[in-house]
């Protein structure tokens, strides 16, 4: 073994963390975040690059029949675009294992009985629903529609807002694809936009304001589904701590958080124990290196297929 594989399996060799480690040995499959976890991007979301470990932790679980998704809560792209990109950088990901919020919400909206859908956001927004059945329809006037889903959307303007006020005062559920303040990219953190225009549409109308994307089970319970299997049995590998360890504990899915984005062991400290990750690591690359190492993730028992959620 290693100096450095030694050096990250000491960190984690404490007794009471025999627990975790049967628990990644068990996990049967892998959702991984992208931006800050897989990769880093500017603050469009392009020039990607790859972290370290990360084309070769995706490359060992796919040769070990340990199947992943890899979930952005970005709308800026498809999700097939963003498995292009992905693949455009050495990864060899499917279109099929790219998830983002319009992806959980296609899904959800579908087992819910809508039909028609207010897209504040492009095409990254617009298109999983389209191809999941449903009528989008595009901003302006006073629609009549079973929801508002918003998403990555810097073309926002006031126009926009009157049309989704309507929709809400009309009686359509609100939906944001993210919460979460900030996303990871190579210049640090860099501003969403659905955080802001939902609380804009909540203070003029007074509406819920539904969570699409991570951390809302749905989005886990959507990621499990396009697995089969079960929330148990999945490791969630993010940086945010605002999204994927909380996602991961709402889903009993075992929480892996990695220190190459948004968040650090500072961020981690303070939390009660019961929030707090069960695996911090460095980055991927010290996930692959417990993997390899021993911790057969999986093993043949990921190639058989869970219990659906």
């Amino acid at each position: 073994m290693s100096a450095e594989r030694a050096a990250v399996h000491e960190r984690v060799a404490a007794p009471g963390q025999a627990a975790v480690r049967e628990r990644l040995r068990a996990a049967r499959g892998f959702v991984f975040d992208m931006d800050g976890t897989l990769v880093l991007g500017d603050a469009s979301n392009h020039g990607l690059r790859a972290l370290p470990g990360a084309v070769e932790l995706t490359r060992w679980l796919a040769q070990r029949g340990v199947p992943y998704v890899v979930f952005t809560n970005g709308t800026g792209r498809t999700p097939r675009d963003y498995a292009g990109a992905l693949r455009s950088i050495g990864f060899t990901l499917p279109d099929q294992a790219m998830l983002t919020p319009a992806s959980s919400a296609a899904d959800l909206f579908v087992r819910r009985g809508y039909r028609r859908v207010l897209a504040l956001g492009g095409d990254g927004l617009a298109v999983p629903l389209r191809e999941a059945g449903l009528e989008v329809v595009a901003p302006g006037g006073k629609p009549e529609v079973d929801a508002v889903l918003i998403g990555w959307y810097r073309e926002f303007t006031m126009d926009s807002l009157e049309s989704a006020c309507h929709a809400a005062w009309n009686g359509a559920a609100v939906y944001s694809a993210s919460q979460a303040r900030f996303f990871a990219t190579s210049a640090g953190r860099t501003l969403g936009t659905s955080r802001a225009i939902a609380a804009m549409i909540k203070d003029l109308t007074a509406c819920r304001i539904h969570v699409a994307g991570k951390p809302a089970l749905e989005a886990l319970r959507c990621a499990g589904r396009r697995l089969g299997l079960r929330l148990k049995d999945l490791a969630v590998v993010g940086d945010d701590p605002s999204l994927e360890v909380p996602m991961a504990h709402r889903g009993g899915a075992l929480a892996i958080a990695v220190s190459t984005g948004l968040g650090g062991a500072q961020d981690y400290a303070g939390l009660p124990e019961r929030r707090r990750p069960h695996l911090l690591l460095g980055g991927v690359d010290e996930l692959l290196l417990l993997c390899a190492g021993g911790q057969e993730a999986g093993g043949q028992g990921a190639r058989e297929q869970g219990a659906r959620e």
